[in-house]
């Protein structure tokens, strides 16, 4: 069963997720206007941090003294559990007996690029692998005509970070994720000329591979040229099958409705999220949404605008999700995660924004493996720190890999003299979330 480098073809123990759908919202949404409600910051709008609280270390610094900044936002308890969920995502707390809301969620980056590369592949320091690598490192993926690890922008703009969110690191580069294009040609270069029919292909193809096995044997340690000889046969097989995956008209209107994609504000997310599930549906691993791509979450100053643009954006396609996931049988396989690099401050900024808040946010999960109508976990009442314990980023991602049937412990690559894993040096599985 072993694997080299330590790694298992198959689970380390029954898992109940196949895959993984997370929902990055890029430049940080804020929990204290969406899933953690504070009265008391309301009843100090405008005043000083008080003085019981340590001053934190801000992104942009002066934020530290700025006042406080009320939330404008009505909370309402929903689902069975009263989960508190505002008035930004209503589509969402229809579905709240399936998540797992966890608020004190903490992480180590102040900044936007290395924040968003913490929360993809454990550390704020580029060149580790993120977690969608070591998923499909660690399993494979149950399709051959796919890519195991997909990657879907809602705007043009990559995130902070670029590629390397989705790269290998020292792992082999076979496992890095693919990033799909809007349109019938989601992989560029994927569609042959016309005048070249099936068989000419396939003997170019062999000739190609051929040169790369003969150059391969005196450089058994390029990974680089593993990953395209591996590419190239992808290629191959997946010319027909990522067509057909991206082609949404054999959806029903219903379908497509559920998600938004009638709609101009929820078009873009609604596609991604539809084709996020015919991803799961065909064996594919990881699938990452990019929401807001380019950090567009990112309030420094009119959060009431930001926030409302891009919560509408997402809510109906996040929640169709869910619910079309639940229709199917799917939901008990698959784990949804609603997550950013960090929160906001509940002290302002620019007059009517927040800051950065690594410090204690909120992220959900739903799905396979997790209990739903849970909250669990607390920030203080204004916001600010996370309080009576903490979840880390390696926490999240040792759960994530928990769900798949990983122990993050034993999941691992030998590099540099020592055995890495995804959590690097920390990583404890948030239990009170599990079914």
């Amino acid at each position: 069963m072993a694997r080299e480098n330590g790694t298992f073809a198959s689970p380390h123990f029954k898992p109940k997720a196949k895959s993984v759908i997370w929902c990055f919202l890029d430049g940080g949404a804020s929990h204290i206007d969406l899933f953690d409600p504070k009265p008391e910051l309301n009843k100090l709008h405008d005043q000083p941090l008080p003085d019981s609280f340590k001053r934190p270390v801000t992104a942009m610094g002066r934020t530290a003294f700025t006042p406080l900044l009320g939330s404008k936002r009505t909370f309402k308890q929903h689902g069975q559990a009263g989960t508190w969920v505002s008035d930004w995502y209503p589509e969402i707390a229809t579905c709240v007996d399936e998540i797992a809301v966890i608020r004190n969620c903490t992480a180590d980056g102040l900044n936007h690029v290395g924040s968003v590369c913490q929360m993809n592949t454990g550390s704020i320091l580029g060149g580790r692998p993120c977690l969608g690598s070591w998923s499909v490192y660690g399993l494979g993926s149950e399709t051959s005509e796919l890519p195991g690890y997909v990657v879907l922008l809602d705007y043009p703009e990559e995130p902070p970070g670029g590629k390397r969110n989705w790269a290998t690191g020292f792992i082999p580069a076979t496992y890095q994720g693919t990033q799909f294009r809007e349109g019938s040609t989601p992989i560029l270069h994927l569609t042959p000329p016309g005048d070249i029919g099936p068989q000419q292909q396939r003997a170019k193809l062999n000739f190609i591979q051929q040169l790369n096995a003969r150059h391969r044997q005196a450089r058994r340690e390029d990974d680089e040229l593993e990953a395209r000889i591996a590419a190239y046969e992808l290629a191959y097989r997946m010319q027909s099958a990522a067509t057909e995956t991206v082609d949404l008209s054999t959806e029903s209107q219903e379908t497509t409705s559920l998600y938004g994609l009638d709609q101009k504000d929820t078009q873009r997310n609604g596609r991604n999220c539809l084709l996020a599930r015919r991803l799961v549906e065909r064996g594919v691993r990881f699938v990452q949404l990019y929401m807001g791509s380019g950090s567009k979450w990112d309030a420094h100053k009119n959060i009431e605008g930001n926030h409302s643009k891009y919560c509408r954006e997402s809510d109906k396609p996040i929640a169709g999700l869910l619910k079309d996931l639940r229709q199917r049988g799917l939901l008990d396989e698959t784990l949804v995660v609603w997550a950013g690099e960090f929160g906001r401050t509940p002290m302002s900024e620019s007059g009517d924004g927040r800051d950065h808040n690594p410090y204690g946010f909120t992220i959900w999960m739903a799905g396979g493996g997790i209990k739903g109508g849970v909250t669990h976990g607390d920030t203080d009442e204004l916001g600010l720190y996370a309080i009576n314990g903490q979840s880390h980023v390696h926490d999240i991602h040792a759960t994530v890999l928990h769900c798949l049937g990983i122990n993050h412990l034993d999941l691992t690559f030998f590099h540099n003299g020592r055995d890495e894993r995804a959590t690097i040096d920390g990583g404890k599985i948030i239990h009170e979330v599990l079914a």
